[in-house]
């Protein structure tokens, strides 16, 4: 029986054809997972646009939404490249992260920041997750010798990488600082008055899952971004 050293030897030699060929079951797995998350955050993306505040932050969700249409597209074309059916698998992670975006939106205000930047960070919650798979399906296509699914998965990974730069640069810029002054009369917000030196302690990730600390978010504020609700600017 060869070793364990022998077998990654052999494997990444091209000669361990078991191994392989659970690689090709867990790649073709993963895949159908992901197809699934992605239709399903093509919706969540919709329903977080339709309950967010500003247009900025709505806007960001529909151009996300619009490029996850395209990436569903492209993950059609993968199973295409590997010769497989295109298929729905299941993902709890997603649907998890999904219901915790509609909580976000029962437990804030409407027309309010606090909205917002709850919207954000729940975004980036589920895009830390597809990042997370599409690393992994990259890697798994190029040990495969998937060079057409490599490249496409890996075109897909750099956009989520880029959505949650934006999501992150948006809070930074001033979702985070206004959401942080906002006053509820009602005591009745997604953050209570307790929570708000937490809140604003938190923040929103970095790309590298790290957070800002709040002088990095609160020197940073831009005026002259427009409520949809309340029709006027948040100026300084």
């Amino acid at each position: 029986m060869a070793t364990f050293g022998e077998r990654i030897a052999n494997f990444f030699g091209g000669n361990d054809l078991e191994t392989q060929e659970g690689l090709r079951g867990l790649f073709a797995t993963e895949l159908k997972d992901i197809y699934y998350a992605e239709k399903q955050a093509v919706d969540a993306l919709g329903e977080q646009a339709d309950a967010s505040t500003t247009d900025e932050v709505r806007n960001a969700f529909l151009q996300h939404q619009d490029e996850t249409r395209n990436q569903v597209a492209r993950l059609e074309q993968v199973f295409s490249s590997i010769g497989i059916d295109v298929e729905e698998g299941s993902c709890d992670a997603i649907d998890g992260l999904v219901d915790d975006a509609q909580r976000v939106v029962s437990n804030t205000d409407s027309g309010s920041l606090t909205r917002d930047a709850g919207l954000i960070i729940a975004g980036q919650k589920i895009e830390h997750h597809e990042i997370a798979s599409y690393g992994s399906v990259v890697t798994l296509a190029q040990v495969l010798g998937y060079t057409e699914a490599a490249r496409l998965l890996q075109q897909t990974l750099d956009e989520e990488k880029n959505a949650d730069k934006k999501l992150t640069v948006l809070a930074e810029s001033f979702v985070n600082s206004r959401a942080a002054s906002e006053r509820d009369d009602d005591n009745d917000t997604y953050r209570n008055d307790t929570d708000r030196d937490e809140f604003d302690r938190q923040s929103v990730v970095k790309p590298d899952g790290t957070r800002y600390s709040d002088s990095s978010v609160g020197g940073s504020t831009e005026s002259g971004y427009t409520s949809r609700n309340e029709g006027s600017a948040f100026g300084l």
